[in-house]
């Protein structure tokens, strides 16, 4: 394929992939002490035996360096209220967590307030283009009532289950 129809295929898939209705999660680390996060949309579930999800990291993202490092990361699937965090870990930089409430589970940097919370050892690394996709095994669950964060058409949301016809 030429140059014009890879980028006339990659608009076109952006656009597609932007109908996908996606969970919001911060993953996190920590580098000795201190934590690290990035916001991603691209997590999902892989095995149930053994429990297992997969998460999408960019091939640059300083949170996958802390990862192949220690083996190990921590996924807070976020709350419908928490579409700030979310924004909050979209950026780049060492301040994410000022003023954000956190605390240690599992060795891991686990978020107040998330509706779900995963700790997971590193089974493996998958290059994929641009991005890195993490297999974890799951070490470690945490769930609450909470109604997810989601991300649709390129805003947040959260989902809604249709009204039962009668």
């Amino acid at each position: 394929m030429n140059e014009t129809v890879l980028d006339q295929v990659a608009l076109g898939f952006r656009e597609v992939m932007a109908k996908v209705c996606t969970p919001v999660a911060v993953i996190t680390a920590f580098d000795d002490r201190r934590p690290h996060g990035t916001t991603v949309s691209a997590f999902t579930s892989l095995s149930m035996g053994p429990p297992m999800i997969l998460v999408s990291l960019d091939r640059g993202s300083d949170l996958l360096a802390i990862i192949r490092r220690t083996g190990r990361f921590g996924v807070n699937v976020l709350a419908h209220d928490q579409a700030d965090t979310a924004m909050r870990f979209a950026r780049k930089g060492a301040d994410k967590f000022d003023g954000v409430d956190w605390s240690d589970s599992a060795d891991l940097p686990r978020l107040d307030g998330a509706a779900g919370w995963l700790g997971c050892t590193t089974e493996s690394l998958v290059d994929g283009g641009d991005h890195v996709v993490a297999l974890g095994n799951i070490v470690e669950t945490g769930v609450t009532s909470t109604a997810p964060l989601t991300y649709h058409d390129r805003v947040f949301g959260t989902h809604r289950a249709f009204e039962v016809a009668r």
